[in-house]
């Protein structure tokens, strides 16, 4: 199973309201082979979209949808990345949810039943 994960800042206070990249696409695949994956890819897949929201105002959005081999392939060539939030992706498919590395790390600890400093 293959998804495909499309960024987009819906949530934008910048001068003139407006993200520097909107209009592009931004997008990345992750193909899930084994079977406990793609139970985790179906989960994913069922929420359709994932937000995460800095303490700034800025807010961004992750759409997740199905594709093929042949459509992973033209999306990577009209694709211009991830804007370096590929840790988003990462974490939806670790945790269910994007979470930045402070997030993580609370996250683990308190897994752990461990009080952060």
């Amino acid at each position: 199973m293959i998804l495909a994960f499309t960024l987009s800042m819906p949530g934008c206070p910048s001068w003139n309201g407006k993200w520097s990249g909107e209009g592009r696409k931004y997008a990345i695949t992750h193909t899930f082979t084994k079977k406990e994956d793609i139970k985790n890819a179906v989960k994913i897949l069922n929420e359709r979209s994932f937000h995460y929201r800095w303490d700034d105002g800025w807010v961004a959005r992750i759409d997740v949808h199905e594709v093929d081999s042949k459509q992973k392939r033209k999306l990577s060539n009209e694709s211009l990345g991830f804007c370096n939030y590929d840790w988003m992706v990462r974490t939806i498919i670790q945790y269910g949810k994007p979470m930045a590395d402070h997030e993580v790390k609370l996250h683990r600890a308190e897994a752990w039943g461990v009080v952060p400093e």
